[in-house]
């Protein structure tokens, strides 16, 4: 897919690693539906980093986690463009759940945003994407959901459903819409992980280092961009760390 001319919604794309995707896309000609649901100054940053870059750009403020919110995200896409091209569901939260500490609240809202929301944003979506001719959805899970961490169980399992929900996907939409996923590695590690944590995650890290937002967002470009012939497939992007 050429991305000059698209548009592409990202989920949560104000900060971190969704903020990253967002501008790698914009980068490649696309113009951007930034959404976001608290960040709203970090979205406004960069929808005003995008439209630098010589593409349109709007600001989306959506709880994602209340479904009932989505077809209106989709619907204003609608109306500012009449298309959607590329969806990168990117949102997420990892509350640190110790196994005696996990409660029905917390496991809720973790499968909400992290497995609900992603789901029927690309289930809404998909049907402007089919008007238009077609498109990609990018889900971006983690490598955590191949082999499970201690201390973040409802975590682990939302992502793990996101991998079986993106090969589900890619059946249910094929041939119009291709639905891959990212599985990411020791990207941006949790807060509450001090130096000597990220050490001993980065020398059990074959490539000896940890990964990078823009390690993330090239591989979604290149599933989104690069590539037409890849469906349902799951990309590890962790220097190594699932095998080592």
């Amino acid at each position: 897919m050429d991305l000059q001319g698209k548009v592409a919604l990202v989920t949560g794309s104000g900060i971190r690693v969704g903020r990253a995707i967002a501008l790698a896309l914009a980068e490649r000609g696309a113009n951007l539906a930034v959404h976001y649901n608290s960040s709203a100054d970090p979205a406004n940053e960069a929808v005003h980093a995008a439209r630098e870059l010589g593409v349109e750009a709007e600001p989306y403020r959506c709880d994602l986690a209340d479904t009932a919110n989505i077809p209106g995200l989709i619907g204003s896409i609608e109306e500012r463009w009449g298309r959607l091209d590329v969806l990168v569901n990117s949102a997420a939260i990892f509350p640190r759940t110790p196994w005696a500490s996990i409660d029905e609240a917390t496991w809720d809202r973790t499968m909400a945003v992290n497995l609900k929301a992603p789901f029927f944003t690309a289930w809404h979506a998909a049907r402007l994407m089919k008007r238009g001719g077609g498109g990609k959805i990018v889900n971006i899970a983690d490598w955590a959901g191949l082999k499970p961490y201690v201390n973040y169980a409802p975590y682990v399992i939302a992502k793990g459903g996101v991998i079986t929900m993106t090969k589900a996907m890619a059946k249910e939409l094929a041939p119009g819409i291709a639905v891959n996923a990212v599985a990411p590695g020791p990207v941006m590690l949790p807060e509450d992980f001090d130096e000597d944590a990220a050490e001993r995650i980065r020398k059990a890290t074959l490539l000896q280092r940890l990964g990078s937002p823009e390690d993330i967002a090239r591989s979604v470009v290149f599933l989104v961009e690069m590539t037409d012939f890849v469906t349902g497939h799951v990309l590890v992007v962790d220097g190594g760390r699932l095998i080592a």
